[in-house]
């Protein structure tokens, strides 16, 4: 019974350590982005990258929780030196996620206190550090962000509820877009990366192997924790999703990243346009816009709180990767993740431009998911990796290899997009 228990708790924890790993700023930063620019035809876009989401880290977290090893053993196993090409990768975007996060904590103290960006990054990485170095501030902070999720779910609820966004015309665009089609490749390339790309999808597979959640007889609960991390991603995605449709087509030819260009726009007061001093950050200016300067507040609340947990989050992993290549770095494990963060800190303070970050990390995480999945495929139908009895669903299989054709397609036809994304 207590063995059950804690499984339970493993499952649902799995499950939240990579929805939350993914609801972090680069999430609403590139729901308000991209929702500003595609308008209804971003449903389509959720709707791809949640069905290749889904079969992507079903298939990633049955070989790693079948094997009850780590994406850089299972990949080393398959190929010596394999394991840590693709621990190199993952700690590279996670560093790339790192620096956008940096910049959603500066996005953050700027929506509640107006402090400028460059000093709003180096706190928020001194904080993060300070966490890292308290264990009971990782406790606190881990309860404050569940509280702060729930307040941005009804914060965003309020604003669709005044917004009334175009419902009807969401669903046909979901099924049948009219935004061109080389845009809806670049969002999708990098709701993806933003979602299980790089280190995300790894994170709760790897909480599901520390728990001893693995082996053959797991692989219903380790299903049903996927489908429920992806879930929870999606529902919170979709309404926000709907939440900033409902100001983009209240407010038409609203510029969400650019608050000084909306002057003169049918329903836009002075207050909106000329008297916003904040930093460009579409996802809290469109909460501005939809329900005042109290929502603005809590959504830089939540941007702040989601920046910090998703800082910690993506040093913590990504050094986890990282241990693969020395000894000297698993024994001196915090002191690497203090030094992951103070990199990512003084990159983000030096490059600025933390919105626009944000979407590029998603879009750069995207490219290597292709190349983490191809290798849980192989990995899938190696006897000597996965055991003599085990058969991967070969649906499963097929539609793992779809999303990799398709994912290394977006990926590579969008490279001449990406520059687009950073300015």
């Amino acid at each position: 019974m207590k063995d059950k228990k804690k499984s339970t708790g493993a499952i649902i924890g799995a499950a939240f350590l990579m929805a939350t790993s993914a609801i972090g700023p680069g999430f609403l930063t590139q729901t308000a982005t991209f929702t500003g620019s595609l308008k209804s035809s971003f449903g389509f876009v959720i709707l791809v990258s949640l069905i290749m989401s889904a079969i992507a880290q079903l298939n990633i977290w049955r070989v790693l929780c079948t094997t009850g090893k780590r994406g850089q053993d299972v990949a080393n196993d398959l190929l010596k030196g394999l394991g840590f090409f693709l621990a190199g990768l993952i700690a590279l975007g996670g560093l790339a996620f790192n620096i956008g996060n940096v910049g959603g904590g500066a996005l953050g103290f700027n929506a509640l206190f107006g402090i400028p960006d460059k000093i709003g990054c180096i706190i928020a990485g001194v904080l993060a550090i300070v966490v890292i170095l308290s264990k009971n501030a990782k406790s606190i902070v881990d309860q404050v962000v569940k509280y702060l999720g729930a307040v941005m779910i009804i914060v965003i609820l309020v604003v669709v509820f005044i917004t009334k966004p175009p419902v009807g015309d969401a669903i046909k665009n979901t099924f049948a877009p009219s935004a061109p089609f080389k845009d809806l490749q670049s969002a999708t390339l990098t709701l993806l990366g933003g979602t299980v790309g790089g280190y995300i999808t790894f994170a709760g597979a790897h909480r599901l192997i520390d728990a001893g959640v693995t082996g053959d007889k797991n692989l219903k609960e380790v299903n049903k924790s996927s489908v429920m991390g992806i879930c929870v991603a999606a529902i919170v995605r979709i309404l926000l999703f709907l939440a900033i449709l409902g100001v983009v087509t209240k407010f038409v030819g609203i510029n969400l990243s650019d608050p000084a260009a909306n002057a003169g726009i049918d329903g836009i007061t002075e207050e909106l346009s000329t008297g916003y001093t904040g930093i460009s950050n579409p996802a809290a200016y469109a909460f501005y816009a939809g329900a005042g300067k109290v929502a603005y507040r809590f959504a830089g609340l939540v941007i702040l709180a989601a920046a910090i947990t998703s800082i910690i989050g993506a040093a913590y992993t990504s050094v986890s990767f990282l241990k693969t290549f020395h000894p000297v770095i698993a024994k001196n494990e915090n002191w690497f993740i203090i030094g992951f963060i103070a990199v990512s800190t003084l990159i983000m303070t030096i490059l600025g431009g933390a919105a626009k970050l944000l979407v590029l990390a998603g879009a750069v995480n995207g490219l290597i998911l292709p190349i983490s999945l191809g290798v849980c495929l192989v990995a899938a139908k190696n006897k000597r990796i996965m055991g003599e009895d085990y058969k991967h669903p070969t649906w499963l299989f097929i539609l793992g290899i779809i999303v990799v054709l398709i994912a290394a397609y977006v990926g590579i036809t969008s490279l001449g997009n990406l520059k687009n994304l950073v300015g």
